[in-house]
């Protein structure tokens, strides 16, 4: 059925956004931390937001969701 398809569609796209923001936050967590450790001072007070915005997104997303879906570790 054409409802059924469509609605196939929009999951396999929701589930890609989900992959998407859990590799995002796993990149942004690491650059964070990277930068928080060899930063200069202005660095440091920006990558706690990033840092923070990091861990939301993995919190939603799920750490492992990115890394299963694109194959990353195979």
């Amino acid at each position: 059925m054409v409802v059924f398809d469509y609605f196939e569609e929009v999951l396999g796209g929701v589930e890609y956004l989900i992959a998407l923001g859990s590799i995002m936050g796993l990149f942004g967590f690491l650059i964070g931390m990277i930068c928080l450790i060899w930063g200069g001072q202005r660095y440091r007070s920006k990558m706690i937001g990033v840092i923070v915005a990091s861990i939301v997104l993995l919190a939603v997303c799920g750490l492992n969701t990115g890394i299963k879906y694109f194959r990353i570790f195979r």
